[in-house]
């Protein structure tokens, strides 16, 4: 059985190392965008040698002390591992920020309905809320993995702040010369044009029925896949009338061979 003195020993070392990167990583940094990339890619590596040292000590403390804590013990340490694995979360979160626009993306022959589909099934079964998308949109030469996951956080956004059990999803996609015009648009509690902005920022968040799930980064990183693309994000809302967000996103259709 591990003792308290070893298991104080253990985080002591696990803090000392994580601050003395932290120090060594910011001793340097400069303001501009791409340090601010680097920095969040660095300290979120930097973060989880700690936060494996949080976790180990739950895991020793629930293997040591078996069937020995008080109820109101166990329930701090079961809080413990919570908000480990959100944290987690959140550090993941953060590396998939920080890893748009830092590796090539080719394009692909993309037919967009078997595209938005395939995302609308990934959310199956939701008997509860109804997803319509458009019909006969065409194939077309894209970074298909890019908006995949774009469509994905914008469909889960309005899935996760819904106000209800259930409701309607709607999706659009209109073409407008070389870039397509997608909305993604609910039925749910809508947002105060105040927050219209706050909203895309890192952690930035409202009220959910889900918050152990949500780290506020999804339109975050939706934001700056978009932008990184040339392409523009808005959100058009109200409280109590729905939310639609709006994005724009480049393509080009696809051309078949000539017959020889």
């Amino acid at each position: 059985m591990r003792n308290r003195q070893q298991i104080e020993l253990y985080l002591k070392v696990a803090y000392n190392e994580f601050e003395e990167r932290f120090e060594k990583r910011t001793a340097n940094l400069t303001v501009g965008p791409q340090d601010s990339d680097d920095f969040i890619y660095i300290i979120s590596h930097d973060l989880k040698a700690p936060l494996r040292g949080i976790a180990n000590l739950a895991t020793w403390l629930t293997e040591d002390l078996d069937g020995q804590l008080e109820p109101e013990n166990q329930h701090h340490l079961e809080l413990m591992r919570e908000r480990v694995a959100q944290m987690e979360i959140m550090i993941d979160g953060l590396l998939a920020y920080s890893r748009v626009g830092r590796r090539k993306v080719e394009e692909e022959v993309t037919d967009l309905n078997f595209l938005i589909f395939e995302i609308v099934d990934l959310f199956s079964p939701l008997s509860s809320f109804m997803i319509t998308v458009p019909p006969n949109r065409p194939t077309v030469v894209t970074k298909r993995s890019l908006l995949a996951i774009v469509l994905f956080h914008l469909i889960s956004n309005a899935i996760k702040h819904h106000n209800r059990d259930g409701g309607l999803i709607e999706i659009k996609a209109m073409a407008q010369g070389e870039y397509y015009e997608f909305a993604v648009t609910d039925d749910g509690p809508g947002i105060a044009p105040e927050s219209h902005q706050k909203i895309f920022g890192i952690f930035q968040t409202l009220p959910s029925s889900s918050q152990s799930k949500n780290t506020g980064m999804g339109l975050a990183i939706v934001k700056k896949i978009v932008e990184t693309e040339s392409g523009k994000i808005v959100v058009e809302s109200e409280l109590g009338k729905g939310s639609t967000f709006r994005f724009t996103w480049p393509v080009r259709l696809e051309v078949s061979p000539e017959p020889s």
